[in-house]
């Protein structure tokens, strides 16, 4: 009698024990799922660009976010002077990318010489 109350510890104790594993390990590969990922509170947003006219009949753009102007960019970012850019679609080449990484929670949304230079945006004529 007394080897079976032995046993029967012995089995309430692996399963416990298996049990309280479990739930460590669970709660610990949530915490670190949690902590690889990347917050992005605009994925969802509402933005959009809206093309302005700037400096020398020049262009530039607007980002709005839920409605509300987040930029205001009338010149080419990153560059010397208040020109704008040479055409409306290269403007909103810019405020694409620029919308692109707002998404991705890259603020502030900063646009190098490189990119512009990858979209083909750096001419003026």
């Amino acid at each position: 009698m007394k080897f079976r109350n032995i046993i029967i510890i012995v089995i309430v104790s692996v399963f416990i024990l298996a049990g309280f594993w479990f739930l460590c390990s669970k709660r610990t590969q949530t915490i670190e799922e949690v902590a690889l990922q990347e917050v992005h509170p605009y994925k969802d947003a509402e933005i959009k660009a809206v093309i302005i006219p700037s400096e020398n009949n020049t262009f530039g753009y607007d980002v709005y976010l839920h409605g509300a102007v987040l930029i205001h960019q009338p010149s080419r970012p990153g560059l010397p002077g208040n020109v704008g850019f040479a055409t409306e679609e290269d403007a909103m080449k810019v405020a694409e990318l620029v919308i692109k990484k707002i998404r991705n929670n890259e603020m502030p949304p900063t646009v190098t010489i490189e990119e512009l230079d990858a979209l083909g945006v750096l001419k003026y004529e």
